[in-house]
């Protein structure tokens, strides 16, 4: 698959991408309360896509690895659920741990982000898993800069996950985004600083780091799609879509809290 680099007028284009995907994950942690079902929230997405004349990445997918097509427009993991989560009739409870993960296309241009947070209760466990998401996301967006390579945004997602004393998987991670939601290159969770394709301007990610608290192994649920934690040890996961400039990286999923 080739890479692609985006010119700065098309990076400016894809903007409105970022930010309604930026503001439907707001409006889900804002609206994700204890009793809230999560087909519920999965409606409540499609139906903004629907006022927003954009399109879901997710409906119609169908790569090898799941049992497509999905069918639903959001992933929603809980608890030991850490990826690809399919809506199904759940009731969010006291204390849960939930990934929300969505990928949209507004006038042709994709952008996919994903955020955790606890409902209700947290637990501090939790907590800290959380922000070790987030802190990996931030430290890698801080060195995807034109010169460095894929190798050292895993190298820092990596470090900080063992910082933070956990293990990491790398079956599953962050890739290129452009006019489709999964292109190269793929960017692992781990891995060796100045290895892998260098950085260059026009260069569009998604960066995602994610976590889980006592293992690096997972299993598939039968749905063919939902992907655990192998020992049901919660999970946490954080992503952006970044773009590599001549300056500072351009968060293109940024939330306004």
């Amino acid at each position: 698959m080739a890479i692609e680099l985006l010119t700065p007028t098309q990076l400016g284009e894809m903007r409105p991408a970022g930010a309604f995907v930026a503001d439907v994950l707001t409006t889900l942690v804002q609206t994700a309360a204890v009793g809230v079902d999560l087909v519920e929230l999965d409606a409540l997405a499609h139906e903004l896509i629907r006022r927003r004349g954009a399109e879901s990445c997710y409906l119609d997918y169908a790569p090898s690895f799941g049992r497509g097509p999905f069918g639903k427009v959001l992933c929603t993991s809980v608890n030991d659920a850490v990826l690809h989560g399919l809506p199904h009739h759940y009731r969010l409870r006291d204390g849960d741990l939930v990934s929300f993960d969505f990928a949209a296309s507004v006038d042709g241009w994709v952008c996919d982000s994903a955020v955790s947070v606890v409902i209700g209760t947290p637990r501090s466990a939790d907590l800290r898993l959380i922000e070790a998401t987030e802190v990996a996301l931030t430290r890698a967006i801080s060195v995807a800069r034109p010169g460095n390579r894929v190798g050292d945004l895993s190298a820092v997602i990596g470090a900080t996950a063992r910082e933070y004393g956990y293990r990491v998987n790398t079956q599953f991670g962050g890739h290129g985004v452009g006019r489709t939601m999964h292109g190269d290159p793929h960017i692992s969770n781990d891995g060796r600083a100045g290895r892998g394709f260098t950085l260059r301007p026009g260069l569009v990610i998604a960066i995602e780091p994610w976590l889980m608290d006592t293992t690096d192994q997972i299993r598939m649920d039968p749905d063919g799609w939902t992907i655990r934690s192998a020992d049901g040890s919660r999970t946490a996961h954080s992503e952006h879509t970044v773009a590599i400039t001549d300056g500072d990286p351009i968060v293109m999923t940024a939330r306004v809290d």
